[in-house]
């Protein structure tokens, strides 16, 4: 048998992580090499890791997310009114199989963009579609798919995504098209899709930011009824870490 040739075949048909596992089997003293099922499990294991972590590969690329951030590397005390505790209940993103929502305020510089993309990171290793939309660039996609007629498309899109980020809601003030958009995107996403926010602005403040007072009614039931909430506090992460540097 030429295992040289196996080793090839597996490439050619794209079995990596069992080329990979194969490779690493040959390499071990033939004493020390598994069983005819013990080896084939462990192909098949390799295979099957290999394919998920190409899938978290894509799905972190198309999230778009803003910072490679990770849970481990979330700072968790009392001082940012943050525990390990809150985390944990959301770290196996069941909230996401609920179609549960999150919210999470705070100050600037407070974290929370980290904590939304920490979130968003988890999400694409479980194998959950996830899109990352900073609300200046969301602003821009409305006005720009409604001029070259793909709108309804963005909302399909939009639709199809298991978690969706915005993230610095409250910071730049919505005109008519945009709240209705939101509407319509929330109302699609209801009971079925998750929906995260972050903002500087406390979640009691959303109504009067969002205006024309049937519209906010409407955003606000399909938003916070059924969310987790981050309520961030203490000092600017950002300023602390420059003054250890300065």
């Amino acid at each position: 048998m030429n295992t040289q040739t196996t080793l090839e075949q597996l490439k050619q048909l794209k079995l990596i992580g069992m080329a990979d596992a194969y490779q690493a089997v040959l390499s071990l003293p033939v004493q020390d090499q598994p069983s005819i099922h013990q080896f084939l499990a462990r192909l098949s294991e390799a295979e099957l890791q290999h394919r998920a972590h190409l899938k978290t590969q894509a799905y972190l690329k198309l999230s778009k997310l803003r910072y490679n951030a990770v849970f481990e590397q979330v700072y968790c005390n009392a001082t940012r009114n943050l525990t390990q505790d809150q985390l944990i209940k959301i770290a196996d993103c069941g909230f996401i199989e609920r179609s549960e929502n999150v919210l999470i305020t705070g100050a600037t510089g407070c974290g929370k963009s980290y904590l939304a993309c920490a979130i968003g990171r988890q999400a694409c290793s479980f194998g959950y579609k996830t899109l990352y939309l900073g609300m200046s660039r969301f602003l821009e996609k409305v006005t720009q798919t409604k001029l070259d007629g793909t709108y309804l498309k963005l909302l399909n899109q939009i639709e199809k995504t298991q978690l969706l980020i915005f993230d610095d809601f409250g910071l730049h003030p919505l005109d008519k098209i945009t709240r209705l958009t939101l509407l319509q995107i929330l109302e699609d996403r209801y009971g079925k899709r998750s929906t995260l926010i972050s903002s500087q602005l406390p979640v009691n403040r959303w109504h009067e930011y969002i205006g024309e007072n049937t519209i906010a009614d409407a955003i606000m039931d399909r938003l916070a009824g059924n969310a987790h909430r981050f309520d961030l506090k203490g000092d600017s992460l950002r300023k602390k870490k420059q003054e250890k540097f300065a």
